[in-house]
């Protein structure tokens, strides 16, 4: 690994990742291959959906931190299948208790089932009031600066817009809001659903994002593991191009071995 890419880190909540890349727990066909395909990606950090996901909660059930040990991965409790403020808040006081005080959360308060749009206003009242209870809040929302801004300002510690609608794997829609986003932010912003493939990942990473979370686009892949290998890659090569710094596009074809002192 070259000294660029060693000390090329992100910080979260005050700790430092060299993975850019975080993954969901979700919609592979067992234990085992959730554990290969998490391994594969190299991922430091990832993200369990607490109402869908025994970590701790049934005694009776496996539990996922069995083949991802807190010790080695940064857990992140979600809420997915939250659609108010009152049981996404509830949902990340459960997670507290069950992971001994972790206060690192992501919030996502969802509008409907069919879009699985986030619902901004209770997203809003959610993330105030885990703030004021001393959790460290990654939030989901839209791809609206006005309200990735707000949220920073809320006190949340990165904000992790939608690139498309969650499991669509559309790719990112709407590649200037996120990029508006990107160059307001103080803080880590993450692109967060929607990815399909690999390039929609590099195209993440080379619009500045700090970093991509996904889940379906690998789980729901012919094979997750493969793809959680070349989403790895993937977010590696965008942010090289990023950090590069890409050629200015041009309208029209500029030579590739210039003229001058051409000898005729």
């Amino acid at each position: 690994m070259s000294e660029t890419k060693r000390s090329d880190t992100f910080t979260i909540a005050g700790k430092s990742y060299h993975s850019r890349l975080l993954v969901g727990t979700g919609k592979y066909t067992d234990m085992e291959q959730t554990r290969q395909a998490i391994a594969a990606s190299g991922a430091e950090i990832v993200t369990v959906a607490v109402r869908r996901t025994n970590i701790g909660q049934s005694k009776s059930e496996p539990n996922i931190l069995e083949v991802l040990p807190p010790d080695r991965y940064t857990i992140l409790p979600n809420t997915a299948g939250c659609y108010d403020a009152k049981t996404a808040v509830r949902t990340c006081k459960l997670a507290r208790e069950l992971l001994d005080g972790h206060n690192l959360v992501k919030l996502e308060v969802l509008g409907d089932e069919k879009t699985l749009f986030p619902d901004v206003v209770a997203t809003l009242v959610a993330a105030e009031e885990l703030i004021k209870d001393g959790f460290q809040v990654m939030v989901y929302t839209n791809d609206d600066p006005i309200i990735a801004k707000r949220l920073e300002e809320l006190g949340c510690v990165a904000v992790m817009p939608l690139a498309a609608p969650i499991g669509s794997g559309l790719g990112i829609r709407n590649r200037l809001n996120i990029l508006t986003i990107v160059e307001n932010a103080q803080v880590p912003i993450l692109v967060d659903a929607g990815v399909g493939t690999a390039s929609d990942a590099a195209v993440a990473m080379e619009l500045g994002c700090d970093g991509v979370l996904m889940n379906t686009a690998i789980a729901a892949a012919q094979d997750p593991v493969l793809m959680a290998s070349a989403m790895k890659k993937a977010i590696e090569a965008g942010r090289e191009a990023f950090c590069a710094g890409r050629m200015p596009a041009k309208r029209f074809a500029s030579a590739s071995s210039p003229l001058d002192g051409v000898f005729f």
